[in-house]
């Protein structure tokens, strides 16, 4: 495993890192998760992502369970969650002050950790000031609760904004943002995101760099039944797979796969092969729900070398044209 630094941090982050979203709950118990999650940190992975909103708080509680059960030295690894959906409730969801820290209170609870490594506004929230935001985070981080906080899915304009208060009032800044990325999202990490990262060396820890599995290849010949597109609560993903856009997509992964099989490179290693080449990447979060997928997954950086300048462009022709 490779590490790289998590924007101007000092905190090295594995390049591959693990998630929960889907996962954990949905289609892991603690047994599995449990499994899974010691096959990612032998492998190297230090980072494991959550967030209040994944199967309803149920994702933390089952990966708390599976830290108690590993029994890791806590120096050793990092856990992150996420604010924004937590209830139906006015004061349970959003990024308020009081939310912020309700929701970090909660956490800790269910991961049963002292502090969060890292803490992320979940989306943007257009009836709290950026800066009431702000001054939560760093209360939060002034009392030892998290050690950085961050941003997911914001525009450049909403980090910007974020660095400016920070900066005006002397508070702690963000220090990454969690994005989506992927060889047909790219808008934010390769234009919008680029000054943020010219001039405040902003991290990124990228999700669904498998485009939720059709970079993978799985659903060329067809719907699998027993992927993340059968869950009851994930209706949206098979929705979305049967769009006009899913189709140019399906063509293209048609495409890619051949000319992953040129480079005898499996298609699920180039996509996430591809996703690293972007130095601005810090990290790429993997949600795989069976060992072996995760086996495969982790095995990419063994074909980096083969993801040269040659093959990125074959892979931009297929995916422009």
């Amino acid at each position: 495993m490779n590490y790289r630094r998590l924007g101007k941090t000092g905190l090295k982050v594995s390049e591959l890192s693990y998630g929960s979203w889907v996962t954990f709950s949905f289609q892991l118990g603690l047994n599995e998760a449990t499994d899974i999650m010691k096959l990612a940190y032998d492998g190297g992975v230090n980072f494991f992502d959550n967030a209040e909103a994944y199967a309803s708080g149920e994702s933390e509680k089952i990966m708390g369970d599976a830290l108690r059960k590993l029994g890791w030295s806590r120096d050793t690894f990092i856990i992150s969650s996420k604010v924004f959906w937590g209830g139906e409730k006015p004061t349970q969801r959003g990024l308020s002050h009081k939310h912020i820290i309700d929701a970090c209170h909660a956490a800790l609870k269910r991961l049963q950790l002292e502090y969060l490594d890292l803490y992320f506004c979940h989306r943007p929230d257009p009836d709290t000031p950026i800066e009431e935001t702000v001054r939560a985070m760093h209360t939060l981080i002034m009392q030892g609760k998290i050690c950085y906080w961050g941003t997911s899915e914001w525009s450049a304009e909403q980090i910007k904004k974020a660095y400016k208060i920070s900066k005006d009032l002397h508070l702690t800044p963000p220090s990454m943002e969690q994005p989506q990325y992927n060889m047909f999202e790219r808008e934010k990490m390769e234009k919008e995101y680029i000054e943020l990262f010219e001039t405040e060396k902003m991290g990124t820890t990228i999700w669904s760099p498998l485009a939720s599995g059709l970079l993978s290849g799985k659903y060329i010949k067809g719907m699998p039944s027993n992927t993340r597109t059968s869950l009851k609560n994930y209706k949206f993903i098979k929705d979305s797979f049967e769009s006009e856009q899913y189709k140019i997509r399906h063509h293209k992964v048609e495409e890619l796969e051949e000319l992953s099989n040129q480079l005898n490179i499996p298609l699920v290693n180039l996509a996430l092969g591809w996703c690293l080449k972007n130095q601005n990447v810090s990290t790429v979060i993997l949600g795989a729900s069976k060992a072996e997928q995760l086996s495969q997954n982790l095995n990419t950086l063994n074909y980096m070398a083969l993801i040269n300048d040659n093959a990125m462009k074959k892979i931009e022709k297929i995916l422009q044209f």
